[in-house]
């Protein structure tokens, strides 16, 4: 769990682990507090899975940084000054507690999630992801265990038939409904962006579409996971995904097979 074989640290297994200590907790507030008050249920998810979070992580990893989205100036755009200590750390964590919390508010639905994922300034001359894990604790393995989702995962099949790709049920960008219909897809609803990306690695969909305005902590272990596991992950323009930034806006998002990646990239720039 926190060590590998030789006696160091395993970032990946402790963010699986992470993970899954997270959705068991939002597991149980569902259990406990039920859904009459959907808008306390959210509130009371975001800060039981943000405490556990930020507590493990001070004791298991405290000389690192973290980027959640639950703490203060969270979303705020740095330009010298006080500087948040994330931006001059070599290891952070980037973490979304409940991601989905509609959905999460919702009973029956298993689309939401949980985001734990280590960005490393050494790793690359940007900086690079190097663990990720997607804990989707509504949903099981057939083994019958809580989903945990993390870099080592194989990747499924292709699919013939059209395109399917995963977009949000309640806000899709209009752009992405043009494309769906210009490219002969079909669209895949459904609700936490990490659920969304995790469905092209489990081949429930073959891409996932978004350009809405979104955050690090929103796509980042989705795309460690996927980028672990041979998928194309980018912008929607193609260009690289950097975390840990000033600004912690990253509104754009194309995670597809790399088959699909250049057709998309055309038919994205086409539409949008």
């Amino acid at each position: 769990m926190i060590e590998d074989g030789t006696g160091r640290r395993d970032d990946q297994a402790f963010a699986e682990w992470l993970a899954g200590r997270a959705g068991a907790a939002l597991t149980a507030l569902r259990e406990t507090q039920g859904f009459a008050d959907p808008a306390a249920l959210k509130d009371a998810g975001d800060k039981v899975s943000h405490d556990l979070m930020t507590t493990a992580l001070a004791r298991w990893r405290p000389a690192d940084a973290v980027l959640s989205e639950e703490q203060a100036d969270s979303r705020r755009a740095w330009a010298g000054g006080n500087r948040p200590a994330r931006l001059d750390a070599d290891r952070v964590w980037i973490i979304d507690p409940l991601d989905g919390t509609r959905e999460f508010s919702e009973s029956g639905r298993t689309d939401w999630a949980v985001h734990v994922a280590l960005w490393q300034r050494s790793a690359a001359p940007d900086g690079a992801l190097v663990a990720g894990a997607v804990g989707m604790p509504a949903r099981t393995t057939q083994h019958g265990e809580p989903l945990v989702l993390g870099t080592r995962e194989p990747a499924a099949p292709p699919v013939d038939g059209p395109l399917r790709i995963a977009v949000s049920r309640t806000r899709p960008p209009a752009f992405v409904s043009e494309l769906v219909a210009g490219i002969g897809a079909r669209a895949v609803p459904m609700g936490s962006a990490g659920v969304k990306v995790c469905a092209v690695v489990t081949g429930e969909v073959d891409a996932y579409v978004h350009a809405g305005g979104q955050y690090e902590w929103d796509s980042a272990a989705p795309v460690a996971v996927a980028l672990g596991t041979g998928m194309h992950a980018s912008r929607i323009d193609g260009s690289p995904l950097r975390y840990n930034r000033d600004d912690p806006r990253l509104p754009d998002l194309l995670v597809c097979r790399p088959e699909h990646a250049d057709t998309l990239l055309a038919a994205i720039d086409r539409y949008r």
